[in-house]
């Protein structure tokens, strides 16, 4: 009973505390609220529309989106597997030799000529993780 006692008197002290903490966050949040509504009515002013035109600039001066057709990026991969390969230890070049080798045939690229070979390693990984569980 006394334990049952402490256990009441304890849950009263953390229920007050609890809702002490609540009214704060309440109180906190309609603060928010008040600045946020502030701040909308700010920026919906007319001075503002006429300070953000007169800071962003107009349209003719906007940057314009430039399309890169796929072999100017795989030279351009190119160029930088080539820097790589010049900085590479020497283990490591064999494998930025295939991927140069990769991106130079154009054929085996864009008609998908790897689908074979990567259907086969996947198969060989299943072969083996069978393998592995008997």
């Amino acid at each position: 009973l006394a334990a049952d006692k402490e256990f009441l008197k304890e849950l009263k002290t953390s229920c007050k505390t609890k809702t002490a903490e609540w009214e704060e966050r309440k109180k906190t949040r309609a603060e928010e609220l008040v600045a946020l509504a502030d701040t909308i009515k700010v920026l919906n002013d007319d001075d503002a529309l006429d300070l953000f035109k007169k800071t962003l600039p107009s349209a003719s001066a906007s940057l314009v989106q430039v399309s890169v057709s796929a072999s100017a990026m795989r030279s351009r991969a190119l160029g930088a597997l080539q820097g790589a390969q010049r900085a590479a230890l020497s283990q490591d070049r064999a494998s930025l030799r295939l991927l140069m080798l990769t991106l130079a045939g154009k054929k085996a690229v864009s008609q998908g000529g790897f689908d074979k070979v990567i259907k086969m390693v996947d198969e060989m990984v299943e072969l083996l993780k069978k393998e592995q569980l008997d």
